[in-house]
Parts: structure tokens; C-alpha cells; sequence
């Protein structure tokens, strides 16, 4: 099997490459390459396995193709502006996580008698409020981000390309991956990571938003499964709705700093400062507060149940199993 990850220095990327090289396969089969593309030059792992690392823009001419014409079996296409950055550009956001998107669809379609697997990597903000709690599987998308806007294009185009049988595809609605392991990034939703990781290490962070905002989180870990389940998985078993919103954990932010308490204690949850940021604020209020996500788990989706199950997974697979 040959495996293409696009975004693969992203941290669900890495994680994902880490897997699938202490696996050595996928669904049963054996991995014989791995092709690890994204904007900067992923790190090449040792392995026995015939690893190729390489710095490509998807969005620009000619790099699709190129990637397309080794003809991967199974493609994880992970790479995208986070949120924050592609309001903030919007030239940026709409070349990156659309144009480039489009590429990678159309340099499959002009390739003869080639039909992949395409995981791609959605996000819960496709919808946006007002929202029901929980928002059913069948909620339509109404995105109130230029990114969540660019993730639902993404999805009605991996959905035809896919009815014409061009791809294979799956796309998955991740919540918001928490707790993010090392710097943090230009998400607007960096802050939930950031008041649970820098506290369990010592330090200081900041939390912009009111304690009373809901979000819909899953583990790296988590995010790990979702993407292997879907490569592997009979796909004639999800029909024609092929993006799925994806099983997480419901909570406030108060919720998350009591979970933060049961386990670092009061010293940890001291080192959360308050410092109100309405804009943040505003973009928040606006997001998924938790999903039904009833269809992925009937197809065999899994993730944490609790935050805290969440923490402590964060502790074994990034602190070694201590705080």
C-alpha cells in the first residue's frame, strides 16, 4: 500500500505518520511507502518502510499532479489555515484550504483508471448559530467563518467528485483537537489547549472567554482513530452523506477547568488568568456546542467520553505519564 499525508508536519499528521509507522499497516494491509508532503519540510522518520519528505504548496500549479501521478492508494489530506489566520487573510484561506483542495481532486480526476481513498479533514465549524444542542447529523451548514465556509465547499466537492466515482472519499467534521501538544498556533480556539497544557506544566494562561462557553472537543488521539477508521473502513456503509460529523466530548469551559482540578489540583487551575477578549468572544458563541454525531458512531467512530479522559490522555502521550 502507498500512502500520501498532505500536511503531514501538522501535529494530527505527525501523529498520524507515528501510528501508521509502528503498524506498518493499514486495515490489514502492509504499507510498502509513504509520501509526507506539507509547506514545510516534514521530518523524515526512520523506518523500514520507503519514506519520501517533501516541501510542496498544494495550491500551486503543478505540485497535485506531481503528487497524484505516484498514485497513491490512500490519501490523508489534512493541510489547512486554521481559523484565526484565514479570517484574518482571506486570500490566503480561500487559496489554501480551497483552491488547493480543488487541485488535489481534479489532478485525481484527470488520472486514468485511478479511484482513492481520500480521508479528508473537515471541521465542526461548517456550522455555525444558531445552533440546537445537540446539533443533529442532518443540521445543514450554515458557516459564519471564512474558513468554516472554505471546509463546507470542500465537503460538497468531495461529495460529487466522489458520486461520479472519481475518489473514494470520506470527510470528517473534527472537533476541536484538545489538548494540543507544543506551541500554539493561530487557531482562535487555541485558548482551549492552552488553559489545560501550560497549567499542567507550570505555567501561566490565558483565557479570553467566559467560563459559560461550550465546545465540542476530542483527544489528538482521538483524531488519530477518526482518520484511520476512515481509511480503512467499507465506505458503502456511509451512503451518499459522505462527511460525517465526528463523536466528542461536550463541556464548558468551566467544565474543563473542574476536570483540570480533579487532576492537577487548585495550584494548576491558579495559573489560569483571566483577561477577556470580545472578539474571540464573539466568534465563539457562535460555534458548535456539541453534535449528536450518531452516524459516525454506528459506522465505529470513537472518542473520549468525559474531559477528563481527555487530560489524561494528553499526560500518557505527551508528559509521559506524569504531572
Amino acid at each position: 500500500m502507498h500512502i500520501l499525508i498532505i500536511g503531514a508536519a501538522g501535529m494530527v499528521g505527525r501523529k498520524l505518520t507515528a501510528k501508521l509507522l509502528t503498524t506498518g499497516h493499514l486495515g490489514g494491509t502492509p504499507i510498502q511507502r509513504m509520501d509526507l508532503v506539507d509547506v514545510i519540510p516534514p521530518h523524515e522518520p526512520q523506518s523500514e518502510i520507503d519514506i519520501h519528505c517533501e516541501a510542496a504548496d498544494l495550491s500551486t500549479p503543478h505540485t497535485a499532479p506531481a503528487l497524484i501521478a505516484r498514485r497513491p492508494d490512500v490519501i490523508f489530506h489534512l493541510a489547512a489555515i486554521v481559523s484565526g489566520e484565514a479570517e484574518a487573510d482571506f486570500d490566503k484561506g480561500y487559496r489554501i484550504n480551497l483552491d488547493g483542495t480543488r487541485a488535489l481532486f481534479e489532478a485525481i480526476r484527470h488520472t486514468q483508471s485511478y479511484c482513492p481513498r481520500v480521508v479528508f479533514a473537515s471541521s465542526i465549524a461548517v456550522v455555525g448559530a444558531p445552533l440546537p444542542y445537540p446539533i443533529p447529523d442532518d443540521f445543514h451548514c450554515t458557516p459564519l467563518t471564512s474558513y468554516g465556509t472554505q471546509k463546507a465547499i470542500c465537503e460538497l466537492l468531495l461529495a460529487d467528485y466522489t458520486r461520479r466515482g472519481i475518489l473514494d472519499g470520506v470527510g470528517l467534521r473534527l472537533p476541536t483537537i484538545c489538548i494540543r501538544p507544543g506551541a500554539p498556533n493561530k487557531a482562535a480556539s487555541g485558548f482551549f489547549s492552552g488553559i489545560l497544557r501550560e497549567p499542567l506544566v507550570g505555567k501561566d494562561a490565558v483565557l479570553p472567554v467566559p467560563d459559560t462557553i461550550r465546545h465540542w472537543h476530542a483527544s489528538p488521539r482521538s483524531a488519530v482513530g477518526f482518520m484511520l477508521h476512515a481509511a480503512s473502513m467499507d465506505t458503502a456503509a456511509i451512503g451518499p452523506r459522505r462527511n460525517l460529523s465526528m463523536p466528542g466530548v461536550s463541556a464548558t469551559v468551566a467544565e474543563q477547568i473542574e476536570a483540570l482540578r480533579r487532576i492537577a489540583g487548585d495550584t494548576a487551575v491558579k495559573l489560569i488568568r483571566r483577561v477577556p477578549d470580545p472578539a474571540i468572544t464573539a466568534m465563539c458563541e457562535g460555534w458548535a456546542p456539541g453534535f449528536e454525531a450518531s452516524r459516525a458512531r454506528a459506522l465505529g467512530f470513537r472518542a473520549e467520553s468525559d474531559f477528563t479522559q481527555i487530560i489524561k490522555a494528553h499526560i500518557e502521550d505527551e508528559l509521559e505519564g506524569v504531572q
